[in-house]
């Protein structure tokens, strides 16, 4: 792990270049958008994707979006497609694009903290994306884009001398840090992830995989339902009975061998198997409903956050990982 870079030390990679650092990749025109003005409805597309006249791959194309193009929503059809699950269609000032890819986003700004507790603390980001930066060799270099929603720790506050203010967020799998803008991240509040029914100790998660939806229990009494994108191109989800064994609120995920896929900042992880198997937050799709994953059971940012708070082993603020042979129940199935 490299050591910790002090104001100092992250000065000089050159303070007068960090004013080029802030959003710039998000599309002219993002200030009629801030938090405040008229509400409108965001699309952040995952993949390129191409529009066309109506809401059918056998309309006239119109013309296509890169990666990473947020547009605004103007509103949302059912439409045809060879594929089912893609029927979902969606409409911009452009023209008409198919929405199992386009993850609802917003574009929120904050105000920065001055300081974080020496351990570190919990922040989520609220823009669409923000562009990440590592130091190596005293350079400043581009790193991952961390994207709405997504969860990351940092441990430190830097200030560059044009009163840019930075967080410095620790990557666990990657081992180093990333800088990024703080004005992109809120800090999460204890009260956000306090227990849901803590005195309840008969808690069972039932995950369907014909309906793709996963159930909370309370003794005989469903008190939860969500859709859910279970294991697909890698590999089903495991049939049989689980526990949550271990809990993180923030995940850097990629697997034990090869590339297929490097996520950085996956948000309310509860594991249960060591193989790596787990309900989590999901910001690279927004296809539930349909079977999607390498494995995992995925779910909204919102969805997973509830089962995070429901299940045990508990997680306190602050804390980055807890595991339990006691975790709440589930059944694959």
């Amino acid at each position: 792990m490299v050591s910790k870079l002090n104001r100092r030390d992250f000065l000089k990679i050159g303070a007068a270049t960090l004013g080029g650092l802030a959003f710039r990749d998000f599309p002219p025109g993002a200030e009629r958008w801030q938090a405040g003005s008229s509400p409108v409805t965001l699309g952040r597309l995952v993949h390129s994707l191409r529009y066309y006249r109506l809401p059918s791959l056998e309309s006239q194309e119109l013309g296509y979006y890169n990666a990473d193009t947020v547009v605004e929503i103007l509103q949302e059809a059912s439409g045809y497609s060879p594929a089912a699950s893609k029927n979902k269609w969606l409409q911009s000032e452009d023209g008409w694009f198919q929405g199992a890819y386009v993850q609802p986003v917003k574009n929120e700004l904050n105000r920065p903290l001055s300081a974080v507790s020496p351990s570190g603390m919990l922040f989520e980001v609220t823009v669409p994306y923000t562009q990440s930066y590592v130091v190596r060799d005293g350079e400043k270099k581009r790193s991952y884009r961390f994207y709405y929603q997504s969860t990351h720790w940092v441990n430190h506050v830097i200030v560059a001398e044009n009163n840019l203010v930075w967080y410095q967020v620790l990557d666990e799998r990657a081992k180093e840090y990333f800088y990024v803008e703080a004005a992109h991240l809120r800090p999460v509040m204890p009260e956000e992830i306090s227990p849901i029914s803590p005195g309840v100790s008969d808690k069972l998660i039932k995950v369907d995989l014909e309906k793709q939806r996963v159930y909370a229990f309370e003794g005989s009494r469903p008190v939860f339902s969500a859709r859910t994108s279970t294991g697909y191109f890698d590999g089903t989800t495991p049939i049989g009975e689980y526990l949550v064994e271990r809990k993180q609120p923030s995940s850097h995920m990629t697997p034990l061998e090869g590339n297929r896929y490097d996520l950085p900042g996956v948000p309310w992880v509860c594991y249960i198997s060591w193989t790596g198997v787990s309900l989590h937050g999901t910001y690279w799709h927004n296809n539930y409903g349909t079977p999607e994953s390498s494995g995992c059971i995925n779910l909204t940012p919102e969805d997973s956050l509830w089962f995070y708070r429901w299940t045990d082993p508990y997680v306190p603020p602050g804390e980055d990982y807890v595991e339990s042979t006691q975790g709440t129940r589930l059944v694959v199935f």
